[in-house]
């Protein structure tokens, strides 16, 4: 044991991951939690972005299975599906829908409330972890706050009419985006730590819907996913051919219907909502909502910045204290990073208690040193794409040149790995690495392998002798045929009225 009481300031995936991990090193676990926690797959108001899609990538799903052995498994016992988007969705891309074939990424499908639900069930098992319900966090106790031995020891609570304090050995700040541990941190004598931020102006736009019986479903939906990717056409058009759109599936024969953009002010009432849906460039996508019954309201989210608090830029960092999830490094949405984030940095502080008797400096600079070097993946990949937008605002916006240059060549780039994934294993397997935070994208940039399978692709398309077909008129269904292995040389989307209805 590397000391009696841990106490995890948020009962949501960042604190429930960490929760796991210090149930092993800890006599007792207590997470305090402000809201009252549903028993079953629910809303709560501590975490309004439940009613958005969330994707957990390859990365989060094996540091939360370590974390919790047997969580996958249980996911998918209570509803979540187990599938492999490059054969289950249907992606419409700068020319039109992608072909389908077998890939090399598999996803499971879930709402975040379900996702929450089975780890709730998990830490429940563990006889360490007592979760308190109805508590809000108000302070930190700590002493020597800025100096060498500054340490956190403990935290103040408000439940009710009654307030009271709790001693830890080590206390983990899974509060989130508002997390106020660094004002607290502040006041007690530590300098604020540096903080980066880029904010694109994301905005996004949900509703949940009841997907028609299984016997009365059109003939043409073999997906379960719809993607509809911004439109790259610099000419006129509706503005909702600039959004990014998901029909996303989830347990219960249910979907969520997601539309979101960058800098565009987004529908947030039924009437607009549904204008809005269809409006989106591909027709498959107005027409899949249309055929859904709606079951809620829609629901809006414009904090979406990217904010990192440098902890690990202090030359006295707080003893006692590790921040996990969004409290430390936030996201955007869009990129589906934050669950992942948490756990990776989770499996981290396992892996630091495991190899650590005591919890003194060496252990918590070390730790910090580890953090940044994950979060260093995920952020490097949302800066990527949003400080191309003239826009942005926050410490780490580019110069105009910089700007300029992201935003011309970040959608060719794109296009033509998605091209080479059809045909080229290697470049489909690496990008889905980058994609899933198991390569950063500096390894994908300078590895010579894959951008040699881009150019040869390249070649191969300009002298005609590319093998799978792509392209496919986004005015019409999503072509079902399945490409997989397809060898025969001379196909070319020529061949989709053939390939429609198949």
């Amino acid at each position: 044991m590397r000391g009696k009481t841990a106490v995890v300031l948020g009962g949501s995936v960042a604190g429930l991951c960490a929760a796991g991990v210090l149930a092993r090193h800890f006599d007792e676990v207590i997470v305090l939690e402000r809201d009252r926690l549903p028993p079953d797959a629910q809303h709560r108001r501590g975490v309004p972005q439940s009613k958005h899609p969330h994707f957990l990538l390859n990365s989060g799903r094996r540091a939360i299975g370590e974390i919790f052995p047997g969580f996958e498994e249980a996911l998918i016992a209570a509803g979540g599906m187990l599938l492999m988007p490059s054969m289950d969705a249907a992606y419409c891309e700068n020319d039109g829908w992608a072909p389908r074939k077998a890939g090399s990424m598999t996803m499971v499908y879930s709402s975040r409330v379900l996702i929450e639900r089975v780890l709730r069930d998990k830490v429940r098992e563990l006889p360490a972890i007592e979760i308190r319900e109805g508590v809000t966090v108000t302070g930190l106790r700590s002493t020597g706050g800025g100096t060498a031995r500054g340490r956190v020891e403990g935290v103040e609570y408000r439940a009710g009419d009654d307030s009271g304090h709790l001693s830890a050995d080590l206390v983990v700040d899974a509060l989130g985006r508002g997390s106020s541990v660094a004002d607290w941190l502040s006041a007690a004598g530590w300098p604020a730590p540096p903080e980066k931020t880029l904010d694109a102006k994301v905005t996004y736009t949900s509703r949940w819907y009841d997907l028609p019986p299984a016997d009365r479903r059109p003939q043409a939906w073999w997906w379960k996913h719809l993607v509809v990717t911004p439109t790259q056409d610099t000419g006129d058009h509706p503005e909702e051919h600039e959004f990014l759109s998901n029909f996303f599936p989830i347990e219960g024969d249910r979907a969520i219907v997601c539309m979101g953009a960058w800098g565009i002010r987004m529908p947030r009432e039924v009437d607009t909502f549904e204008a809005a849906v269809d409006r989106v460039r591909a027709r498959s996508f107005g027409q899949a909502t249309r055929a859904c019954t709606p079951t809620s309201g829609v629901h809006l989210t414009r904090s979406t910045g990217n904010k990192w608090r440098r902890f690990d830029l202090l030359d006295q960092p707080p003893l006692g204290l590790v921040c996990v999830g969004d409290s430390i490094c936030a996201f955007n949405p869009f990129y589906a990073q934050g669950m992942s984030s948490a756990a990776r940095s989770a499996l981290i502080l396992a892996e630091m208690l495991h190899g650590h008797d005591v919890l003194d400096l060496a252990f918590f600079r070390e730790f910090l040193a580890r953090q940044k070097k994950s979060l260093d993946v995920p952020w490097m990949l949302a800066m990527a794409r949003d400080q191309a937008y003239d826009f942005a605002t926050g410490s780490e916006v580019v110069a105009p040149w910089r700007r300029k240059l992201a935003a011309r060549l970040s959608w060719p780039v794109f296009n033509a790995i998605n091209a080479t994934s059809r045909e080229d294993a290697y470049v489909e397997r690496t990008f889905a690495q980058v994609f899933n935070l198991d390569m950063s994208l500096r390894e994908m940039t300078t590895d010579v392998r894959f951008w040699f399978g881009i150019a040869r692709y390249k070649v191969r398309q300009r002298l005609g002798r590319t093998v799978v077909p792509g392209g496919f008129d986004d005015q019409r269904d999503p072509p079902g045929t399945d490409f997989t292995g397809q060898t025969r040389a001379g196909s070319s989307p020529s061949a989709e009225t053939d390939l429609v209805n198949d």
